[in-house]
């Protein structure tokens, strides 16, 4: 008799840190995630839709910041499927030193609204206070579900970008800009 597993949503994701070296060997499952939800959802600052090769060169972009110690990159796993993930920007100029930029806060169609963003978000927050941080800023765009989200977990409207970012069709979209005090 086979082993029985249980299904798919008794998996508890789990979250850790990807160190540069790692990017190579994750870039297949960064690329599809991130292009899974870049263009299905929610664009994350790019311009849907985004190819391979895009996504591809933006993982790469990071490594420098990762290697240096002033970007942390999270990834969320299940059943070792990369299904979501999150970075912080750390600030090293001696007066943002108390203070981070949470970006790129995404999670897989599929898996949204199991859990798995507050589970980023609060290893992120762990993160920044390991790192002496104890501000938090985001920004997202005005009305979407992320905005609500980032709301429920305490982060404060500081203000709105009107016309701040642009989509596909020329459409111009605001932004909100947040804050979180650890």
């Amino acid at each position: 008799m086979g082993v029985i597993l249980p299904n798919d949503e008794s998996f508890a994701p789990c979250v850790r840190r990807i160190w540069p070296s790692e990017i190579e060997i994750l870039m297949p499952s960064l690329v599809s995630a991130l292009r899974e939800v870049v263009n299905g959802t929610e664009p994350l600052g790019f311009m849907p839709p985004i190819t391979a090769a895009d996504a591809r060169e933006y993982w790469l972009s990071l490594r420098p910041e990762l290697y240096a110690g002033s970007r942390v990159l999270l990834a969320a796993f299940a059943e070792r499927k990369l299904i979501g993930s999150a970075q912080l920007r750390l600030p090293t100029s001696p007066n943002g030193r108390h203070r981070a930029e949470v970006q790129k806060v995404f999670v897989g169609d599929t898996r949204r609204g199991r859990g798995v963003g507050r589970i980023l978000m609060a290893s992120l927050h762990d993160i920044a206070r390991q790192h002496g941080r104890s501000l938090l800023l985001l920004n997202t765009r005005r009305g979407g579900r992320a905005e609500e989200f980032y709301k429920r977990l305490g982060y404060r409207e500081v203000g709105v970008v009107q016309g701040y970012t642009r989509g596909p069709a020329g459409e111009r979209y605001d932004s909100t800009s947040l804050y979180h005090q650890l």
